[in-house]
């Protein structure tokens, strides 16, 4: 049963392109999922993502400090700068330019740990660099979004703040906790939390698409192709810092899938609790969408290629059990 469960988590983008394309010829179909659904949907991925860590994955970064240093920093430099020139270059219509902000200041997505595990990239090295980005980003994001996009369409500073700590911060502690003082009760949730997670971003990208589905066909390819590019950007430039910074092609590749994947989810919550304007919450959606396929792709070129000395365990690695 745990076999299956953790197959069909692994069939991401196939669940979120079937929920995209339900809402898009059906667009009242999935609609009805937002509102305090989204919000609450996203807590409990978060939480799911706190029950399969532990409090060694936090100590591991004095331990092994280059690589997730160097994954950590790309993460709130490259993807938000380079979400603000791409923004400024198409020239889209504000609320999209600033969603794309958003989405670009959100930490890295719980999805990636699974691509790096696929794309045999150092999966300690992902989890520890997921769960540090994600504790910072209760101070970055909102600090970062506020800098980059200022405070036009009526944005809500105080409740960024708010908010990334209630979605992300409060579950993620829950779920470690949970995993430390309930280990049975962590361990059947650990098998079913994935494709949990899966189902519920997948509800919340189809959500926020259907419901802005002119806005997406007006922008155009625009909106897309700046999506796109925003996220290869990211893939790209964490490649290629992290392998002339360690000359670890196993690191480039884990740091390249966490710089290059967002949490969506937590960008789409927070444009549509935070921010005037519902279209701000649209890059957010396409995003999940793009990052997923690109990584889907990625994973399969590169699980065909074993890095030389991918079979010498890491410091990360071998703290694994």
């Amino acid at each position: 049963m745990g076999r299956i469960l953790e197959k069909a988590a692994l069939l991401f983008p196939l669940w979120v392109i079937l929920g995209v394309t339900i809402t898009w010829i059906f667009p009242s179909a999935l609609v009805w999922f937002k509102g305090p659904w989204i919000t609450y949907s996203l807590g409990l991925t978060m939480l799911g993502m706190g029950i399969s860590l532990k409090t060694e994955d936090f100590t591991r970064v004095f331990q092994m400090p280059k690589p997730i240093l160097i994954g950590v920093i790309g993460q709130y430099t490259i993807m938000p700068l380079t979400g603000w020139i791409l923004g400024n270059f198409f020239q889209l219509p504000t609320p999209l330019a600033i969603g794309i902000i958003v989405v670009s200041c959100c930490p890295g997505g719980v999805a990636s740990n699974v691509i790096s595990f696929l794309a045999r990239g150092d999966l300690a090295l992902s989890v520890t660099m997921t769960a540090i980005s994600t504790l910072l980003s209760v101070v970055m994001t909102p600090l970062l979004t506020l800098f980059l996009a200022g405070n036009s369409v009526g944005a809500n500073a105080l409740g960024l703040f708010i908010d990334t700590i209630q979605v992300v911060i409060l579950p993620v502690i829950l779920g470690i906790l949970l995993n430390r003082y309930a280990p049975k009760f962590s361990e059947k949730a650990k098998l079913v939390s994935p494709l949990i997670a899966v189902l519920l971003i997948t509800l919340i990208v189809a959500s926020i698409i259907g419901s802005g589905k002119q806005a997406v066909i007006s922008s155009g390819p625009h909106l897309i192709l700046c999506v796109f590019l925003l996220h290869l950007s990211g893939y790209f430039f964490g490649y290629w810092v992290a392998f002339f910074g360690t000359r670890s092609l196993t690191v480039a590749r884990t740091v390249s899938i966490e710089v290059g994947m967002q949490n969506s989810g937590l960008g789409a919550v927070l444009a549509r609790n935070n921010f005037s304007d519902p279209l701000v919450a649209i890059p957010a959606a396409i995003s999940s969408l793009v990052h997923s396929l690109i990584g889907s792709v990625l994973a399969g070129i590169w699980r065909r290629s074993i890095p030389s000395g991918f079979g010498e365990k890491t410091q990360l690695q071998s703290d694994l059990p």
